[in-house]
């Protein structure tokens, strides 16, 4: 029998082990989470991060982005990578925190679209390279005001927290502006569909107004510009009262500054007028002239509520920058070869309270692949997802959509078949990624049901074409035949009219040039 002294003692003993663990321990020990869980896929990622960090700041500033990328082997196991951009740069103080710190930035609490949501991308990629190599990463950056900062900096993985290990301020005089990061990870580089030049051709393509130059093991690869006008910068809106959870709003009742639970209502939310928050206050039961802060649990329950029922506007979409049909059809012509191609922009639709958009593109023929399935491009927020097709909602609706009602071949619940690439975008203020690696979009009902509105839209393009094609075929066969019995049929008139055939050859050949297929047709009806 167990003595309660002897459980008090091992439970005493038990509660000195417990500590805090910081985020950087966290994901040192769990990087599978940020998308390290294999050398190829590290080194994709890696590169991933520091471009996606770089377009962002370009766009902020309203800059056309200039990005070099560089991915040399150094071992048969390690690389140094590296990348600059012409973006604004960083400020000096703020370069070892940027870089330095995860959950460390400005995107976790705007609701506007952006690429990063989380402030964990570059310092992680730092992270990685610290964990793999033990190499500090080098930071280079000016803002244009005649200095660069130079850091060499890891992450205190303890205290999350950077670790500078040397920095200069140079005042060297020249007015250049934009970001350089350097680092050595542990990876492996393979060209396939999931490799760092996959992603880069990718990355081109879902933005077209940027210029990348990629140097690899294998060579130097250009991407031209394909635009000159950036995509309209988002808004920042307010939160909407039916994308909240009730844990949030019990936070934002905490911490408003508003006085009365009514201009808590119609300041701090979107689409929330003064009659839509009185009719919120009645429909909970609270005075809407009391104090936020004065709310008990019950009174915030019976407002959460309150909030769900109340019909209200949908939440505004300029914190949205969707590409638009027109870059997307310059961003696949540029890359693809293909002899057809379409794009549709669905107007935007809300989950959850979120406003998002679906764009969705296809290109079809030309020099693409004939026998084989066609190939899937996956964005969100104009980033491409590589890994994780199978979990993404935007995989399952391309498979659950009939290609063959548009001129496609598809076996059963499959991409499908033939010369074809089919390109979906995801544009929101807040992407539902199914793990913080971000290569996956979570199946909401309301996504997958603009995604297949979407895909219906281009594929009926698609069936114009493939069909206006088939019919050019047939009526190209049909002229074939006909000029194969020219010569007989201008014998035989000739035998009838008692004239000489050749003149009645060059009007019959003079006839199909100028006058095509359809006239032709025309007269045989008429004869």
């Amino acid at each position: 029998m167990i003595k309660l002294t002897e459980i008090t003692r091992t439970a005493e003993e038990m509660a000195k082990e417990h500590r805090e663990v910081s985020v950087s321990e966290f994901f040192e020990r769990n990087r599978h989470l940020l998308g390290y869980d294999n050398p190829t896929k590290a080194l994709a990622t890696v590169v991933k991060e520091l471009v996606d960090n770089s377009l962002d700041a370009c766009e902020s500033a309203r800059i056309l982005p200039r990005i070099w990328v560089e991915v040399k082997q150094n071992t048969a196991d390690k690389f140094n990578v590296m990348t600059k951009d012409n973006g604004p740069g960083i400020i000096d103080k703020q370069i070892p925190f940027t870089m330095g710190k995860l959950l460390y930035g400005s995107k976790f609490f705007k609701l506007a679209q952006s690429r990063g949501q989380q402030g964990i991308g570059a310092s992680g990629a730092v992270l990685y390279a610290q964990l793999t190599t033990g190499k500090p990463t080098t930071v280079i950056s000016s803002t244009g005001n005649g200095k660069t900062s130079y850091y060499e900096l890891m992450i205190d993985v303890k205290k999350n927290e950077p670790q500078i290990l040397n920095h200069k301020l140079i005042e060297d005089g020249k007015e250049w502006h934009g970001l350089k990061v350097e680092m050595e990870i542990e990876g492996r580089f393979i060209e396939n569909k999931q490799s760092v030049v996959e992603y880069v051709k990718q990355i081109a393509i879902a933005n077209p107004y940027a210029e990348i130059t990629f140097e690899g093991p294998n060579g130097k690869i250009e991407f031209p510009r394909g635009a000159s006008v950036l995509p309209p910068m988002p808004k920042e809106i307010k939160p909407h009262p039916h994308g909240i959870e009730l844990g949030i709003l019990r936070r934002m009742l905490e911490s408003t500054n508003s006085r009365t639970v009514l201009s808590f209502m119609t300041n701090d939310f979107s689409r929330v007028g003064r009659n839509s928050g009185e009719e919120i206050c009645k429909l909970a039961g609270i005075d809407p002239n009391i104090s936020p802060k004065r709310l008990t649990v019950e009174d915030s329950d019976k407002l959460f509520k309150a909030m769900h029922k109340v019909q209200l506007m949908r939440p505004p979409t300029d914190c949205l920058s969707p590409l638009g049909e027109d870059l997307l059809l310059k961003g696949l012509q540029k890359e693809i070869k293909a002899e057809f191609f379409a794009a549709v922009t669905r107007p935007p639709s809300v989950y959850r309270g979120n406003p998002f958009t679906i764009e969705c593109g296809i290109a079809y023929g030309g020099e693409l692949p004939q026998d084989q399935n066609g190939d899937l491009l996956r964005f969100a927020n104009r980033v491409p997802l590589l890994y994780q097709a199978g979990d993404c909602a935007i995989t399952k609706s391309v498979t659950a959509t009939d290609w063959k009602r548009y001129g496609l071949q598809q076996s059963g619940k499959a991409l499908p078949t033939g010369p074809v690439v089919v390109m979906v975008h995801m544009a929101s203020v807040w992407v539902p990624f199914v793990s913080e690696s971000k290569q996956a979009v979570a199946s909401y009902p309301d996504i997958i049901k603009e995604i297949k509105l979407g895909l219906q839209e281009v594929g009926r393009k698609l069936q114009y074409h493939i069909s206006g094609k088939r019919k050019a075929e047939m009526q190209k066969k049909r002229r074939e035949i006909f000029e194969r019995y020219i010569p007989e049929v201008a014998g035989a008139l000739g035998k009838l009219t008692d004239t000489k055939p050749e003149p009645i050859l060059i009007k019959l050949q003079d006839m199909i040039k100028k006058k095509g297929m359809k006239e032709i047709e025309g007269n045989e009806e008429k004869t």
